[in-house]
């Protein structure tokens, strides 16, 4: 399940599979890879379940094994899903045929989504919808770090997975907070100090949020 991003700082990601039901577990844990990788963990568990919802439906209402795609896109303080599949029956939200036919699966999309809706693609349709993030800065604050504990010391902590990518990370985390202590000590400031600042100024932003 071949992945590509493009856009600036990685903020699409397009995820072609197969509508089976072993592939929606795989599909999961590469969405909730991605946007770990795009600093915005917090929104794992309500994007895992869309996703679920959304392949699932594809399995029951266009056929098991069909070709489908997962676009995942941010989009400031939005995450925008989008299912594409070949089916060019476009369901409408709220009509009368949609109640009936749709299911559970876009009833639990809008329950949880912001917005959602349906298009007509070149080659069929897609199901999309949109989650907020929270704020911008927050997030890309997040990015940026992930960004530089991936990079840290010329780590490869981007290509691990799961629990020994976050615990490779934790570890330049603890690290990078240690070297930076020895570079405000050499430079004359005091490392508690800056500690005490840098406090400050996180909990700030998270009362501002």
């Amino acid at each position: 399940m071949p992945a590509t991003s493009t856009g600036d700082h990685q903020l699409r990601c397009v995820l072609p599979f197969e509508a089976l039901p072993a592939e929606v577990r795989l599909l999961r844990r590469a969405a909730a890879a991605q946007l770990d990788q795009w600093g915005v963990p917090t929104a794992c568990d309500e994007t895992e379940l869309l996703v679920t919802e959304l392949a699932t439906n594809v399995i029951k209402h266009v056929g098991e094994g069909v070709s489908a795609t997962l676009i995942l896109e941010w989009k400031r303080e939005r995450l925008r899903i989008e299912m594409h599949d070949k089916s060019r029956s476009l369901p409408s939200p709220g009509s009368a045929a949609c109640e009936a036919e749709c299911g559970r699966g876009l009833h639990m999309v809008a329950a949880m989504a912001v917005d959602w809706g349906t298009i007509v693609t070149a080659l069929g349709k897609a199901v999309w919808c949109e989650i907020a993030l929270g704020p911008k800065d927050a997030c890309q604050r997040v990015a940026r770090a992930v960004e530089a504990l991936e990079n840290y010391q010329g780590r490869s902590n981007a290509v691990l997975e799961g629990r020994r990518r976050d615990a490779a990370l934790e570890e330049s985390v603890i690290e990078l907070i240690a070297d930076l202590l020895h570079w405000t000590a050499v430079r004359g400031h005091d490392p508690d100090d800056i500690l005490d600042r840098a406090q400050m100024h996180y909990e700030a932003e998270l009362n501002a949020a």
